[in-house]
């Protein structure tokens, strides 16, 4: 029975049925995530009020979904075409002649050959404006923090209050409990230096190392930093959320690497003041030099390095 009213192939009925629900079922899955502000922010970690931890969270954030859609987008075609050319050139029931060989198809290489680099060159571009500013130092900061990494452990220079923290030997955290978290805050450790930083106050940090190379990284951040022996770093952000933050060591350093942690504290300006005053209290008074580093680089006072740019 053939015509408009025939009913459709068994087969054909099959595909447009699973076709159907595939479809139902991907908008239903986009109109759920969209709506979740875990996936808006690319599983990033962050906190679901969409309030930003740092001033650079949101630029970084932004950078990061971007490039993921530009990911998706170039593979999807890249695999629709790929999957139209095995359907579409498959070889057929009785089909045992060879298909037309082609040497070359020089639109397609052209193409092959721009759209990549053009692909590129938009994210070079974008890559490299976010980083600029992220990684630019105003040379006028609110707060400077010397941030010294050591086998394996951290030790923290407050520059302008003249105080500073000592960290002591990392120990095994795999025996950790609930009641040694700081703040019931996820890897956090109550046995680690805490550095303290002032909330909406910008913040220049100063990084140099007493051994080996170490990265410093609070992922709540979203960004890190190498301490490369000779070679000081620095970054500058601004606190915008108060609370307790996981840090550690992003940078295989020897047998204690995954050891080697330490937490953040973004608090009122008068609690900050009270934790300075608690180390001066302690006799943590004055800085920090490098007399203990293993490499005695010449000139460099721990964590206290001027940054091109700084007090200009």
């Amino acid at each position: 029975m053939k015509g408009p009213l025939a009913p459709a192939h068994p087969r054909r009925r099959r595909w447009q049925l699973v076709t159907g629900a595939a479809l139902a079922g991907s908008v239903a899955l986009l109109a759920s995530g969209c709506s979740s502000d875990k996936v808006k922010r690319g599983f990033l970690p962050g906190y679901d009020d969409g309030k930003q931890v740092t001033d650079q969270t949101a630029r970084i954030t932004h950078l990061w979904n971007g490039s993921w859609i530009a990911l998706l987008v170039v593979g999807v075609i890249t695999w629709g075409l790929m999957i139209w050319c095995i359907a579409a050139y498959r070889k057929r029931k009785g089909d045992d002649a060879l298909p037309i060989q082609t040497r070359y198809h020089m639109p397609l290489e052209i193409m092959y050959t721009v759209v990549p680099i053009v692909a590129i060159l938009v994210l070079f571009f974008y890559t490299n404006r976010d980083v600029t500013e992220i990684k630019k130092v105003s040379g006028t900061p609110d707060v400077t923090i010397g941030v010294v990494g050591k086998q394996w452990s951290w030790d923290f220079n407050y520059v302008n209050e003249d105080v500073h923290e000592v960290g002591v030997m990392a120990q095994d955290v795999g025996s950790l409990t609930k009641d040694d978290l700081v703040d019931g805050a996820r890897g956090t450790d109550k046995a680690m230096p805490t550095l303290y930083l002032p909330v909406g106050k910008k913040v220049l940090f100063n990084l140099t190392t007493r051994d080996v190379a170490h990265s410093f990284w609070v992922p709540a951040f979203l960004y890190k930093e190498d301490l490369i022996p000779g070679h000081p770093n620095s970054f500058e952000l601004t606190p915008l959320r108060e609370g307790t933050y996981a840090g550690k060591c992003a940078e295989l350093c020897g047998e204690w690497h995954s050891s080697m942690l330490f937490n953040v504290k973004v608090v009122s300006d008068q609690e900050y003041q009270q934790h300075i005053e608690a180390l001066r209290a302690a006799g943590q008074t004055g800085l920090l030099s490098d007399a203990y580093d293993r490499s005695q680089n010449d000139g460099e006072t721990a964590g206290n390095v001027p940054t091109e740019g700084e007090g200009q």
